[in-house]
């Protein structure tokens, strides 16, 4: 039988048209020309390179990460280098203002001891910047503070764990020896931890659970063994009463319940609306400064017997300020850059709450007061003991420890996307 010539004589196909799948793109008309390379548009070209350029969620979140954590730092140990100024400055009282110097009799000092005033002052800076910050962030567009109304009554409760806490914390102090007040405030993990547990019935696995006790531990070994400050008389060692403890209990609670309510605000938007952090930032200290006023202007008014004991001395606490800083205006510069300091902090508190979580915000603050003290130690030329060294390690093998876990959750996060796109 006569071998029929072959109509068409046979054409070299692209390798890509046969192994494409139709999911993958709509068929097209083959082109038969030997050699043939498909054009890119210049758009494809375009959108490939953006992709290509467009930064990994690990390195932008790392990224944010870091500069929450810088900001915390810069500006709240600033903070902190200001209120110790502000609140261990001692300014000459003159009795007599119209007598000359030389006749007055002898001199009284006194120090700035006005902690609700300076809360006042703080946070209505802090509402200012957060309002700013907030137009920026919308373009001017929209400056709604509140999510949702679902959300005013956790919010109400955080403002008044908030306002309830710093007072609580100074009124225990004369009651409970100091190393059992910075003992307890490096625990401050724990707390927020058991109330996340309780509370919300979140659960941890146990990695996590390990790296917070080495955490407490390495900043409660830390403190411990810090020496004291040289020079001065020692002051003698202070029982501390059940009272005493009573109330630095009742602080590290509302410590714990300011932030494991406002991560739960945060991560349950279904219920409270889609919160950002500018806007829980400008709602908490606008609601903080109307209640911190609210007390400043009534307490001269209510009956001390049914104040508190650690309030009744202070019931007149704004008209004495007000008349502290008419005597010395110069402790007014330290009070605004104090407070301009707290506001800017608190811009990056709520960017780490917002981005991340409770626990770790709660990890960088108790930290930064550690690592206050070992920069210290160093910048002086002191030496730190073997206590502290270990305090060191354990604190930072912590925060070592939780980046490797968080980094293995996230490569296994990533394969099992991997393995869900693939079926």
């Amino acid at each position: 039988m006569a071998r029929r010539k072959q109509v068409t004589p046979m054409q070299r196909i692209n390798s890509g048209e046969i192994m494409q799948t139709p999911f993958q793109a709509p068929e097209r008309r083959a082109v038969y020309t030997n050699g043939h390379i498909p054009q890119v548009s210049t758009k494809a070209r375009a959108r490939n390179s953006t992709q290509t350029l467009k930064p990994q969620p690990g390195q932008s979140s790392l990224l944010a990460l870091l500069i929450c954590v810088s900001g915390i730092y810069a500006s709240f140990l600033t903070w902190g280098i200001l209120q110790e100024r502000i609140t261990t400055t001692t300014y000459t009282a003159r009795a007599f203002p119209s007598l000359p110097v030389l006749r007055q009799p002898r001199p009284q000092t006194e120090s700035f001891r006005f902690p609700i005033v300076l809360n006042t002052i703080q946070a209505l800076f802090a509402f200012i910047s957060g309002s700013l910050y907030l137009l920026f962030k919308t373009g001017g567009r929209s400056y709604n503070i509140l999510p949702s109304s679902a959300a005013l009554p956790p919010l109400l409760l955080v403002t008044l764990t908030t306002t309830l806490a710093s007072p609580f914390g100074y009124a225990s102090l004369a009651h409970v020896d100091y190393l059992t007040f910075v003992l307890a405030k490096s625990c401050k993990l724990l707390p927020v931890m058991a109330l996340h547990v309780t509370l919300f019935r979140k659960r941890y696995p146990l990695s996590k659970y390990l790296i917070v006790l080495t955490v407490t531990g390495g900043v409660a070994l830390f403190t411990l063994y810090h020496p004291p400050k040289t020079g001065g008389k020692a002051k003698p060692s202070q029982s501390s009463s059940l009272y005493g403890l009573s109330l630095l209990g009742i602080n590290l609670l509302f410590d714990g319940l300011t932030n494991t309510v406002q991560d739960h605000i945060f991560q349950s938007p279904q219920h409270y609306g889609k919160s950002s952090g500018p806007q829980m930032m400008v709602i908490l200290n606008l609601l903080g400064t109307l209640v911190m006023s609210a007390y400043l202007l009534i307490t001269p008014y209510i009956p001390p017997t049914l104040l508190p004991a650690f309030v009744r001395t202070d019931t007149h606490e704004l008209a004495q300020a007000i008349a502290f800083l008419n005597r010395h205006p110069e402790v007014l510069k330290d009070v605004l850059a104090f407070c301009a300091c707290g506001a800017i902090g608190q811009l990056f508190i709520y960017a780490t709450l917002e981005r991340f979580s409770s626990l770790l915000l709660v990890t960088v603050t108790v930290t930064r007061k550690m690592l206050t003290m070992l920069l210290s130690v160093l910048w002086f030329g002191h030496r730190l003991g073997r206590g502290q060294w270990m305090g060191v390690g354990l604190v930072f093998g912590g925060i070592a420890a939780e980046a490797y876990v968080q980094n293995l959750e996230k490569k296994s996060k990533g394969r099992k996307k991997v393995g869900d796109k693939d079926r």
